[in-house]
């Protein structure tokens, strides 16, 4: 097939022929089919998954997603409905790699038959012609950008760590909360009334979450937080406590040998092996993450992250409307929990075939009769993707080079970018609870015009997110176009329609081709 001078090749072995070998899933019994027998039960964790799901089982499958149509897998609650889906699977794939909401992989762990198999296909890629990407995050924040992280293992099925904070001494109130995609704050820390379980949170190793600290008076604050593991089967194990030291309002003072973090990254983060808290930071520059010693670091909360506790009832937790507070944002609205590799990997059209790869794969152990119908479906599949791939470079060769420059409402493009020669300029995010600052729009509407950038996106699944995108973009005169990332829609049913839309808007947007 040809290819544009941005792409690297696929392998030629791997994009011909279907690896069926065995994997490192975990087994069960065959599917037997018969003249009387139902096919083949999978759930997939979203539209996508079941859609490629669907084409290489053909009928020899029934399919169901648990994230619907226009779900985000990112923040999506599970419903009973879904368990019972669940619970009836012969097979279940997920994406793997943090996509999915740790709710999803928990209901998906509780319910799904003893000995299921539970394949999460990004997380063996390479084994079947992907590749993966590091996810990059740069939200460009005025002020420090605190997270929560998990490094290291779990053992146990559906695994996670518990932190939970035991103790606040500080000259007012601490409150750690996440705002939804619908703008609801979620409470999982609250110093007002003390600390007892409740004031915890659970993270899946090797994860990374955003969310609020909200400091109710300036002054320094000493958090003390505790881990333990926890197993679906009730086992608990202690894996660490620490003590993390915030300076709020004014200039920052610390001891000798102290390091001072008042800008970019960040997270509070437990080591389950090392059974350690401490804190992690990111060099925007090299990209080099560093750990800070608990007791060597203090986290600055200048007089820049001063706000007022918004109108809206939701957020009476924090005070009466208009109290000063002083606050570390989210940055990312809604639930946005994730690791280190970027899990979007379906963007590139190559990881799109290395997908069907390991689909056939699974579904020829699960079902062994169906093996020739699962490489026949596969094989003709891969060769429709072929054809996508290159129509999609084709389509994206045309955008002009100083016009290559993605601006959305969602980091899910990295892989579009990486494989087809674009750059994410930027990817656009409301902070919760509040309106961006005169400098915050500024800057975006700068970003534009430096980069001059024809057009932004949005995708339809997030469509509430882009107010700020669409005020901008109207400001600076440039186009409002869209992409979609992690789901479908009423106009789009399947990832081939998914991605040709993707290609002919950005031609369209970009470069001014028509559709």
């Amino acid at each position: 097939m040809s290819r544009t001078p941005f792409r690297t090749p696929i392998r030629a072995a791997a994009a011909l022929a279907v690896t069926v070998a065995a994997s490192v899933t975990g087994c069960t019994a065959p599917h037997q089919h018969g003249a009387s027998d139902s096919a083949l039960k999978v759930s997939a964790t979203t539209a996508i998954l079941a859609d490629l799901v669907r084409q290489v089982g053909g009928d020899r499958v029934d399919v169901t997603s648990v994230v619907p149509h226009h779900g985000d897998p990112h923040s999506y609650e599970p419903s009973p409905g879904d368990a019972a889906k669940v619970a009836a699977a012969d097979v279940v794939f997920s994406n793997g790699l943090l996509l999915e909401e740790p709710g999803i992989l928990k209901m998906v762990h509780s319910n799904a038959r003893k000995g299921t198999p539970k394949v999460a296909v990004a997380e063996q890629l390479e084994q079947h012609g992907g590749s993966v990407i590091k996810l990059e995050e740069d939200l460009g924040l005025d002020v420090l950008w605190l997270g929560w992280a998990v490094e290291g293992e779990v053992a146990g099925d559906g695994s996670h760590v518990r932190t939970t904070a035991v103790g606040l001494d500080g000259p007012g109130d601490l409150h750690v909360y996440l705002t939804d995609t619908l703008g609801t704050p979620q409470t999982s820390i609250d110093s007002t009334d003390g600390f007892d379980t409740k004031d915890s949170f659970t993270l899946p190793p090797e994860a990374h979450t955003h969310v609020n600290w909200a400091f109710s008076r300036p002054g320094t604050y000493r958090l003390t937080v505790e881990g333990k593991t926890e197993t679906l089967d009730g086992q608990s194990t202690p894996i660490g406590r620490g003590t993390i030291t915030f300076a709020v309002g004014g200039a920052p003072t610390a001891a000798p040998g102290t390091t001072v973090l008042d800008a970019g990254h960040a997270d509070v983060a437990i080591d389950t092996a090392a059974k350690s808290v401490y804190v992690r930071s990111d060099d925007p520059a090299t990209g080099k993450r560093t750990r800070h010693a608990a007791d060597q670091v203090l986290l600055s909360v200048p007089d820049a992250a001063k706000e007022q506790v918004p109108q809206e009832e939701a957020f009476r937790f924090l005070g009466a409307p208009g109290t000063p507070l002083w606050v570390l944002p989210q940055a990312v609205l809604g639930k946005h929990v994730h690791g280190d590799l970027d899990p979007h990997a379906w963007e590139d059209v190559a990881n799109a075939q290395a997908y069907a790869r390991r689909i056939a794969a699974e579904l020829t152990k699960a079902d062994p009769a169906g093996k020739a119908t699962y490489e026949r479906n596969a094989a003709r599949y891969l060769k429709q993707l072929d054809e996508l791939d290159d129509e999609v470079a084709r389509r994206l060769a045309t955008i002009p080079a100083d016009a290559r420059k993605l601006i959305t409402t969602h980091d899910a493009f990295g892989y579009l970018a990486h494989a087809y020669g674009l750059e994410v300029a930027g990817f656009v995010v409301p902070v919760p609870s509040q309106e961006p600052s005169a400098a915050e729009v500024e800057r975006l509407g700068r970003t534009i015009r430096e980069k001059r950038v024809p057009a932004v996106f949005v995708e339809p699944n997030l469509a509430a997110r882009a107010n700020v995108l669409r005020r901008v973009a109207a400001d600076e005169g440039v186009a409002v176009c869209t992409l979609y990332g992690d789901s479908f829609d009423d106009r789009v049913h399947d990832y081939v329609s998914m991605m040709r839309h993707n290609a002919a808007e950005l031609a369209r947007c970009l470069a001014g081709t028509k559709k």
